[in-house]
C-alpha cells in the first residue's frame, strides 16, 4: 500500500515515518505539511491511501475538492475525536475511514488497510448514527436539486462574483483554495442553470435574495409576508 501522510506537525509526521518505516504492508512514500502541497503531489501521482492529520482542524471543503479530484485514492481522518457529529461531518467530506486520538500504532495500520479494501471498522453507535445521516443526506441533496437551493458557502460565493470577485480573490476572502472556490462556482452555475459567470453575476445583481443563505432566504420570505 501506497501512503502519503499530511499533518503540519513536523515532529509527530517524523514519528510516524519512524513507526510505519518497516511494516510489511505499508510503504509511506512522503509526508507533507498541508493539503495545497498534497494536491500538488497527487497531480504527478496518486497513492492508495493519504492519512490526513485533523487534531489542528482541516478545511473539510478542501478536503472534499480532494475527494471529488482523485475518487481513487482513499483519505483517512487521523486523530478523529469519535463522536457521531465529528465522523459524519468527516463522511460527508470524503474520508473513507478514520483513526481516533486513542488508537494505537496498531489500529492505526488496520484502519488504513480497512479503508484502501473499503471497509469501515467503528463502534455500533457510531454505525447507526452514519446510516441516519445517510439517509437523511439524500433527502436533503434530492431537494436541493429540486429547488436549486444554494448552501451557505454557495451563497457567499455568489455574493462576491456579484461584486466582481475572480476566483482568487474570493479564496483569498474566504481563505480556502482556489480550486475549491472553482468547486463552488461549478455547483451554483449548475443550481441556477447558468452557463457562465457573466450570466451569475448579472443574476445576483439583479436578485440578490438568491445568494442569501437558506436561514436568510427564510427570514426575508416570512419579512415580507
Amino acid at each position: 500500500m501506497k501512503l502519503v501522510v499530511v499533518t503540519p506537525i513536523r515532529l509527530f509526521g517524523d514519528g510516524l515515518s519512524a513507526c510505519l518505516h518497516d511494516h510489511p504492508q505499508i510503504r509511506l512514500q512522503a509526508v507533507l505539511s498541508d493539503l495545497k502541497k498534497l494536491r500538488d503531489r497527487l497531480a504527478c501521482g496518486a497513492p492508495d491511501v493519504v492519512l490526513i492529520d485533523v487534531t489542528q482542524g482541516v478545511d473539510l471543503d478542501e478536503v472534499r475538492v480532494v475527494a471529488l479530484d482523485f475518487a481513487n485514492v482513499a483519505l483517512v481522518a487521523l486523530g478523529l475525536e469519535e463522536q457521531r457529529q465529528a465522523v459524519i461531518r468527516c463522511g460527508r467530506a470524503g474520508f473513507r475511514g478514520y483513526v481516533n486520538r486513542n488508537a494505537s500504532i496498531d489500529q492505526l495500520c488496520d484502519a488504513l488497510v480497512d479503508a484502501r479494501a473499503g471497509r469501515l471498522n467503528c463502534s455500533a453507535e457510531i454505525s447507526s448514527g452514519l446510516l441516519r445521516a445517510l439517509f437523511g443526506r439524500i433527502g436533503e441533496e434530492r431537494a436541493a436539486e429540486l429547488t436549486g437551493t444554494l448552501t451557505t458557502r454557495e451563497g457567499e460565493v455568489l455574493q462576491l462574483i456579484g461584486h466582481g470577485f475572480s476566483n482568487k480573490e474570493i479564496a483569498s476572502k474566504l481563505k480556502v483554495s482556489v480550486a475549491t472556490i472553482k468547486h463552488h462556482v461549478h455547483h451554483v452555475l449548475h443550481k441556477l442553470q447558468l452557463s457562465c459567470r457573466a450570466q451569475a453575476m448579472r443574476r445576483v445583481r439583479e436578485q440578490p435574495w438568491i445568494a442569501a443563505s437558506p436561514l436568510g432566504r427564510k427570514e426575508m420570505s416570512q419579512g415580507r409576508g
